[in-house]
């Protein structure tokens, strides 16, 4: 028998969620909906949900001591090789959980690093998640020095635990110093070509949302591209960015994002930061929301409150209600556009919604142009070719002593044209 073809057997796991007051019932739930597809995703299979009942987290056990007693006897009547927990555990409370409960132990975010290093693809998302996992770890480790020195030394004396433990832990820094070195050296040529972007003057406009929104199908939609689309969590870890033509308002470009999720803490936030630099860089964001979800306002305000988080305040939005393919109650569809009048409503499926959404994008641009009377010498053809790249000639006239225009032209393209602005001309439209 071959068995490398044998299929795998996915680990059953058991969620554990806290449950801090009764009004929260509904948002916990929630939550551990979410951590199941979270699990599944990673090739798990949820086989019991656990929810205690407890004001705040305890401070060695995150749940109470008798709850883990319970959570440890149920994992092994189901055999399950994994217990979830839905929030970030201290070092001191996985060691103390690990314990009593005798098989993994893992919280969401050990979780969803899990998931982001099996999805990324380029060097530097690798290199950002195996950054993220190991800062996850080291202090994890520190916990394992007196386990480790069971295998030997005595009462006051140096074990070889210890020092195994200690050779662990400088390793770590030293792959962590590693990565850092490189991560910058990336970086660096992030910004040339940002800069060499900036310089080009090109609008961008990045797609963000809550996870398995459709970015990624809305990006192939408008750019033709074929990027991974999957009804998956974190399908899309690294930065995505195409061309496109925005009729006579010309070229732009559209960046895809990571998905957004709750309780995301800062360190997994870091583990996506080549693409959250696409955000910082745009012109306009695009906030693609998944009009079918049960949890959809909740998600939008994830979506804004991750955005505030990051330091993405000022930049306009522009949002696009998705998959409306998927809603059978036309009513539903018609009360979502009368709440959100200035939205665009699409399906990234059929395609339905796409063209309002590249005049929407257009008239942004358009918006946010001014009128200017030029007077351009012949001998700066250069700035000539920007304005007709970027802006519209409303009209032109060619004299002796240079070209002289009115001009429509985008904000970033206004700082060029300083020297060559003639308000007193009289120029025909």
């Amino acid at each position: 028998m071959n068995r490398s073809h044998e299929t795998r057997v996915r680990p059953k796991a058991v969620l554990v969620g806290l449950l801090r007051s009764p009004e929260a019932m509904e948002q916990v739930s929630r939550d551990l909906d979410e951590l199941r597809q979270l699990v599944e995703d990673a090739g798990g299979d949820v086989v019991d949900i656990i929810v205690q009942h407890r004001s705040e987290p305890h401070p060695a056990y995150y749940i109470g001591k008798g709850k883990a007693h319970e959570i440890a006897a149920r994992a092994e009547a189901l055999r399950a090789e994994l217990v979830v927990f839905d929030d970030s555990l201290k070092p001191n409370q996985v060691r103390n959980l690990e314990r009593i409960i005798p098989v993994k132990i893992i919280d969401r975010v050990q979780l969803i690093l899990d998931i982001f290093a099996r999805r990324a693809r380029t060097r530097e998302g690798q290199l950002q998640v195996e950054l993220a996992q190991l800062k996850y770890l080291l202090p994890r480790l520190t916990g394992k020095g007196a386990e480790l020195s069971r295998l030997g030394g005595g009462i006051g004396t140096r074990g070889p635990g210890e020092t195994l433990l200690e050779v662990k832990q400088r390793a770590i820094r030293r792959r962590i110093r590693t990565i850092q070195k490189e991560l910058r050296a990336i970086a660096v040529q992030h910004r040339e070509q940002r800069a060499l972007r900036r310089e080009r003057q090109t609008p961008v406009f990045a797609l963000v949302g809550y996870t398995n929104a459709g970015k990624s199908s809305l990006f192939n939609r408008l750019t033709r591209a074929q990027t991974v689309e999957r009804h998956q969590l974190f399908t899309t870890l690294d930065p995505m960015v195409r061309r496109i033509q925005l009729g006579d308002m010309g070229e732009v470009l559209i960046s895809d994002t990571v998905g957004f999720i709750r309780k995301l803490p800062p360190r997994v936030v870091a583990a996506f930061r080549a693409t959250l630099e696409e955000v910082y860089d745009a012109f306009a964001l695009i906030h693609v929301i998944d009009i079918t979800s049960p949890r959809m306002e909740q998600e939008i305000q994830t979506v804004e409150s991750i955005l505030r988080d990051i330091g993405v305040r000022d930049r306009p939005i522009i949002r696009v209600f998705n998959k409306i393919d998927l809603i059978e109650q036309k009513d539903m569809l018609s009360d979502w556009r009368l709440i959100y009048p200035e939205a665009v409503f699409t399906s990234a499926r059929t395609g339905e919604g796409i063209d309002a959404l590249l005049e929407a994008m257009a008239e942004w641009l358009k918006c946010r142009r001014s009128v200017h009377h030029l007077r351009v010498p012949y001998d700066a053809m250069r700035i000539l070719e920007r304005v007709y790249s970027h802006g519209h000639v409303r009209y032109r006239e060619d004299r002796a002593d240079g070209i002289y225009m009115v001009v429509e032209v985008p904000p970033w393209l206004e700082h060029h044209l300083k020297a060559y602005i003639a308000e007193t001309d009289p120029v025909g439209e």
